[in-house]
């Protein structure tokens, strides 16, 4: 069998942080500013550091380095671990599906997120979903601005540590908005869309989704379509 590169989407899609993930941005924006966020923006199948440039811009405010505001972030985020704990949750069928596909020989797990590495991090030892993954060759928000460009880093880091490429038909996505098909499409990998977030079905499959699934809670469902979506299953028999 051919081995499989799956990079997972976090929020949304493997968990639901309530609005503690959303309210991070205002805060972040306001302990860096001195001023109250007034604007609010678009934060779904975004990086963190791109949400923050957009409201600086939507504010006037220049001149706060990267640096500073990757700091900030991943503070706020430690500082509402527990209320993220208490209100937000691992999405249904996450925990069953990363157990599976991290049980088979042919697959290597880890993450494609907007979310800084250290933000990932917690998410996901928050919710008891990190042992099912490889978060060494994961692509974060730090890693670029743009959700495009963080495949081929996953893909050069998984490469580096198997010893092998994983081009664009062994690398998959699954991610639930437009902006995580779109990633995966431009970036070089197959994508299976999960409507368990903002977007529906329709607009998933609308934006070129290889597969689209309502959720997670059916696994061998999840493993079908991580399969199909893989050079295997279209090879001549």
């Amino acid at each position: 069998m051919t081995h499989l590169l799956l990079l997972w989407d976090i929020d949304g899609t493997l968990i639901d942080g309530d609005h503690v993930c959303e309210a991070l941005y205002p805060s972040a924006f306001e302990r860096l500013t001195g001023r109250p966020a007034l604007h609010r923006v678009s934060i779904a199948g975004r990086t963190e550091l791109d949400i923050m440039d957009e409201l600086f811009a939507r504010h006037g405010v220049g001149g706060v380095g990267p640096e500073r505001v990757t700091t900030e972030l991943a503070a706020r985020l430690r500082e509402r671990a527990a209320e993220l704990r208490a209100a937000g949750r691992a999405l249904p069928g996450a925990v069953e599906a990363l157990r599976a596909l991290a049980a088979r020989g042919d697959v290597t797990q880890s993450v494609l997120t907007g979310n800084l590495r250290a933000n990932a991090e917690l998410k996901l030892g928050l919710f008891g979903l990190a042992e099912f993954l490889d978060l060494s060759v994961g692509a974060y928000g730090d890693d670029a601005r743009e959700r495009p460009a963080l495949v081929p880093v996953a893909r050069r880091r998984a490469a580096a540590v198997h010893g092998h490429a994983f081009d664009a038909g062994r690398t998959v996505l699954i991610g639930d908005t437009p902006r995580d098909v779109a990633a995966g499409r431009i970036g070089g990998a197959r994508v299976v869309a999960v409507a368990s977030g903002a977007s529906s079905a329709h607009a998933l499959r609308a934006a070129g989704a290889d597969t689209v699934l309502a959720d997670l809670r059916d696994t061998a469902a999840v493993l079908r379509a991580v399969r199909a979506a893989g050079p295997a299953a279209r090879s001549p028999g």
